[in-house]
């Protein structure tokens, strides 16, 4: 049976986005003119290539955005900014104004990773993973959207058994700019009895609560019309006024089936019966460790893309892996979540709804044929390199038609 990769979501028009600022030396923007007749539309990304493999597999997304752009008849222009470790290198900080600056006046932002050892030690305020909090937060980029589908090409990857594995579909929506990571007071100090301690404060206001909520309604009724809401509400206070919240908002979405689980016991479900779950909707920290399981359900974290969506301003997509500083610059990077990232940029932050069904055609395409990145790898197929399967990816955009979704 045909798979198609479908990530339903809120559309742009109603999930919209902020942005912030990029270095002036490095920004030229350069316009990919398109082969179709006079074109008519004309959009600015900002690309954060970032540390690590973030180079390698943004180019392979940036040569997919400019050959599907040419052939549904748009036009695109790139800014290339740094960020993380390689802007703490250029020029001292790791998210410069002049980035900061062109993000927020671009259509969408395509970022590839940040971080890396080379900057571990470095104090807290000069780690390259405060670009992203920054980013996001300057953004006002509430909403992450993580889809984690098992493609049957790939079930065989999955560390779970073939049946248990076979067929999720499954997002997690996770508050993004809320909770302990954001939240005030934080710090390390010591105590009347001499002690350090180290403290961080998870709070929620009800209204960071309510518009993920009703994010996470619409993306189930665009899906299977089942949401789980996951919390801690038998500990937490933050997470008792979470699931009033949540389910005070429910009786106006009554085709969405409402449920609560506990995060751990989500964290165990998540691994004993993956497809008893459709939309996942939790907190901050909850689904950044949630959405983490959930990727490795697939076979390979290098599979999978995410969305950072606002009520206005650009959206932020990004895929979920790290900067793998290990196999940087080998070749050895699996470009594939990045690449299906940019799909949903297309889709969530132009509205480009047929180039990016273009760009997930191809990526399964691809997989069919029978190329694997050395993660996805197994007995039958042809391991390629990251460059190799871009070039692959290239090809399968030239000659399949948008997939119908």
């Amino acid at each position: 049976m045909a798979a198609s990769l479908q990530f339903t979501a809120t559309p742009l028009n109603q999930l919209q986005f902020h942005s912030k600022t990029l270095p002036k030396h490095t920004a030229k923007w350069s316009t990919i003119r398109c082969s179709a007749a006079s074109p008519t539309k004309s959009y600015n990304i900002t690309l954060l290539p970032g540390d690590g493999i973030g180079p390698e597999v943004i180019s392979v997304a940036k040569n997919a955005l400019q050959l599907v752009a040419s052939l549904e008849g748009f036009n695109i222009g790139f800014e290339e900014m740094h960020v993380g470790g390689a802007a703490l290198d250029a020029v001292g900080v790791p998210l410069p104004d002049e980035t900061l600056n062109s993000a927020k006046k671009s259509d969408a932002i395509l970022l590839g990773a940040i971080g890396g050892y080379k900057w571990d030690n470095n104090e807290r305020h000069l780690r390259p993973e405060m670009a992203l909090l920054h980013l996001r937060g300057a953004l006002k980029v509430f909403a992450n959207l993580r889809p984690a589908t098992v493609l049957p090409q790939l079930v065989d990857a999955s560390t779970l058994k073939k049946e248990v594995a076979e067929g999720v579909d499954l997002m997690v929506v996770r508050e993004l700019t809320g909770g302990i990571y954001f939240g005030e007071p934080r710090g390390i100090k010591t105590n009347e009895n001499g002690q350090e301690i180290g403290f961080n404060t998870e709070v929620y206001a009800a209204y960071e609560i309510e518009r993920i909520a009703r994010i996470a309604f619409e993306t189930a009724r665009k899906r299977r019309g089942k949401l789980c809401s996951v919390d801690k509400a038998n500990v937490l206070e933050a997470s008792t006024l979470w699931r009033k919240k949540v389910t005070a908002l429910a009786s106006e979405y009554p085709d969405v089936e409402l449920s609560h689980m506990y995060v751990d016991n989500a964290a165990m479900q998540l691994v004993r019966n993956p497809k008893q779950f459709d939309t996942i909707l939790t907190n901050n920290i909850f689904g950044d460790i949630l959405s983490d399981e959930a990727s490795m359900i697939t076979g390979s974290i290098g599979m999978l893309p995410s969305a950072s969506l606002g009520e206005t301003g650009p959206g932020l997509f990004e895929p979920i892996h790290g900067s793998a500083p290990d196999i940087a610059g080998q070749d050895k990077a699996n470009p594939l979540a990045t690449v299906l990232s940019a799909a949903m940029l297309l889709k969530y932050g132009l509205g480009e709804e047929k180039a990016a069904q273009r760009i997930e055609a191809a990526v399964l395409d691809t997989l069919n044929r029978g190329f694997r990145t050395g993660d996805i790898h197994s007995a039958g197929h042809k391991l390629v390199g990251c460059k190799e399967m871009g070039e692959e990816v290239l090809k399968s955009i030239d000659s399949k038609t948008p997939a119908a979704v």
